[in-house]
């Protein structure tokens, strides 16, 4: 089997100079009036923590192709790079790592302090199986998820259709239309993420 030409860890999303877009999963009750009206609305708990995703293969895999009961609405939701840059900037590993972090206390010590947490999951292929690289999970609480909701996001969209049509292809055999389909990603410019583990 060939190498993997890709980090192990690395950010991987569709953005622009300004923007990056991230996916999440919710229940129709709360994900299409988000999309209609561009922000979301009072029933989001901005208090919880919520985790967003740059890569829409990964999402994919965790609504089960928009099928997962509360998840059969896709949003891609457009943010700042700002917002994005500082939210990573400020986020801890949400696991212990022995070499990235001094020792285990270090480690919960930087997690109760951080706005933000990071996962690194597997990256996943049209068939939602775990390729040998990692994409990144972002969760974001307190202040990050209030200004992620409500200062961060530029733009909401509802891409349910576009799942349903790429998972369509993909189960009648027609895997080059499904990925052609896909949202280009393309390594996210965050520069080195040492407090990260990459």
């Amino acid at each position: 089997m060939q190498a993997s030409t890709h980090p192990h860890r690395e950010i991987r999303a569709a953005h622009t100079a300004t923007t990056v877009t991230v996916y999440q999963a919710y229940a129709p009750g709360l994900g299409l009036p988000a999309a209609r009206d561009q922000r979301f609305p009072t029933a989001w708990k901005r208090e919880r923590m919520t985790w967003i995703k740059p890569s829409f293969l990964w999402m994919m895999y965790r609504c089960g192709w928009a099928t997962k009961t509360d998840q059969e609405t896709v949003l891609a939701v457009e943010i700042t790079r700002e917002g994005f840059d500082h939210a990573l900037a400020h986020a801890c590993l949400s696991h212990y790592e022995p070499g990235t972090h001094p020792d285990r206390e270090a480690w919960q010590s930087a997690l109760r302090a951080a706005p933000a947490r990071v996962q690194w999951d597997p990256e996943r292929d049209l068939h939602l199986n775990p390729l040998p690289y990692r994409s990144l999970q972002l969760g974001l609480s307190g202040p990050a998820s209030r200004a992620y909701a409500d200062e961060w996001t530029i733009a909401i969209r509802d891409v349910t259709p576009l799942a349903r049509e790429i998972h369509a292809l993909v189960r009648a055999g027609h895997e080059t239309a499904a990925r052609a389909l896909l949202p280009a990603e393309t390594p996210y410019p965050a520069g080195p993420l040492p407090h990260l583990g990459a």
